[in-house]
């Protein structure tokens, strides 16, 4: 009987310390990443929650004790407000424009690039502008853009058109601007699709070409389609990039004589709201409204691919 009961113990004992070794690998786990989590609820979770709070009231940080809730009152206000408005329909603009541009320039650029010797090299030279300072790619296509800067200077040559002002044009600003983030960003997507051509298998194209496939309708139906959900992935990107724009527009409309509605976004008018009038509810509520657009959309998207794979 003693020894059965022995053996009883040794088995709990043991169990004990597995269940013991169990909790102490997770409690190590749940240690490494408290950092992460503290930052995360500080930074990112708890500025989110309080934002969305303030967004339903009167709140300015200049006289923070005079706050006070005035519910959806921000929200409506924005649909009445005229800078917004041309705020949002410049960004949606912008949108539309910038995405499919960059978009289709970037899948060209990988498949391009990805039939060529010094492949390095060319993933370097485009992805440049990515990591490039905005500050001083404005400065750069400021100095490009100027009425006798070098764009000016070939038009000129070339067909004897004198070329606008273009960051001070009404008509010319905005396109610029687009022009300009178009330049930027196509190199960063073009290193994404870049990786994705690499996983194409070859079969595929061997099969084509043994059903006598060749140049675009390679690319017609083998390419295109197998980059399907790249695509995907680059278009979200770009257009969440493209809907918070705000650090380009920024420093040219900051150099430019043009009144700031010709080139204003919503992101630009959220800080001016927020961080130069103190309305810190009605930038919230700003705030607000653009991540609903942004999810809205990429839930469109989502929907639309997932009924293609269907």
């Amino acid at each position: 009987m003693s020894v059965a009961n022995s053996a009883a113990e040794r088995v709990t004992g043991r169990g004990r310390r597995i269940r013991w070794n169990v909790v102490e690998q997770a409690l190590a786990g749940y240690l490494f990443i408290l950092p992460a989590i503290v930052e995360l609820v500080v930074f990112l979770l708890g500025p989110i929650i309080y934002s969305f709070v303030i967004s339903f009231k009167h709140f300015s940080y200049l006289d923070p004790l005079d706050s006070h809730f005035v519910g959806f009152l921000n929200y409506v206000h924005l649909f009445e407000d005229p800078v917004f408005l041309r705020a949002l329909w410049n960004t949606t603009v912008y949108a539309l424009v910038v995405v499919p541009v960059q978009t289709a320039i970037a899948m060209m650029l990988a498949v391009i690039v990805n039939r060529i010797r010094g492949k390095t090299i060319f993933r370097v030279i485009y992805y440049l502008p990515s990591i490039t300072s905005t500050v001083g790619v404005a400065v750069i296509f400021s100095f490009l853009f100027q009425p006798n800067g070098l764009l000016n200077r070939l038009l000129w040559i070339l067909f004897h058109i004198q070329g606008p002002d273009y960051f001070n044009s009404p008509i010319f600003a905005f396109p610029a601007i687009m022009a300009v983030a178009v330049w930027t960003t196509a190199g960063q997507f073009m290193v994404i699709y870049l990786a994705a051509l690499q996983e194409i298998p070859e079969e595929l194209y061997e099969a084509a070409a043994i059903d006598g496939a060749q140049g675009f309708a390679m690319l017609r139906y083998i390419t295109i389609p197998s980059l399907r959900r790249t695509t995907f992935l680059v278009v979200v990107l770009g257009m969440i990039g493209a809907f918070q724009v705000f650090d380009l527009v920024y420093v040219i409309s900051s150099a430019s004589s043009l009144p700031q509605q010709y080139t204003m976004t919503v992101v630009l008018d959220l800080f001016e709201k927020g961080f130069r009038t103190m309305q810190m509810g009605y930038a919230s509520a700003m705030g607000f409204v653009l991540f609903a657009i942004i999810l809205i959309l990429t839930l469109i998207q989502q929907l639309w691919l997932g009924r293609e794979d269907a």
